[in-house]
């Protein structure tokens, strides 16, 4: 069973949302909102897809790399510790 079928309520409702803040992003354009309003609801929306990519990313990692949670091996442990913090850092 794939790590997505185990999270899929909780990824479902990520993109439930996204979906909502896409609708966001197009009512303001249909209503002719101002460039500053759009682009931060545009800017919510990437927020948003970053944050559902550090979950599927750190996900894949604890599941088919190494949990470090789980790991005997201190040095890939602390590896996988690393790349985890990494990858949050950079999508944020």
């Amino acid at each position: 069973m794939s790590h997505t079928t185990k999270q899929k309520a909780r990824l479902l409702g990520r993109i439930r949302r996204l979906k909502g803040q896409m609708e966001a992003v197009e009512r303001a354009l249909e209503a002719e909102a101002s460039c500053g309003e759009i682009l931060n609801l545009a800017a919510s929306v990437r927020g948003a897809v970053n944050g559902l990519m550090v979950e599927l990313i750190e996900d894949h990692i604890r599941q088919h790399v190494v949990d470090p949670d789980k790991e005997a091996d201190s040095d890939r442990a602390q590896g996988a510790a690393e790349l985890i913090d990494v990858v949050r850092t950079y999508l944020k």
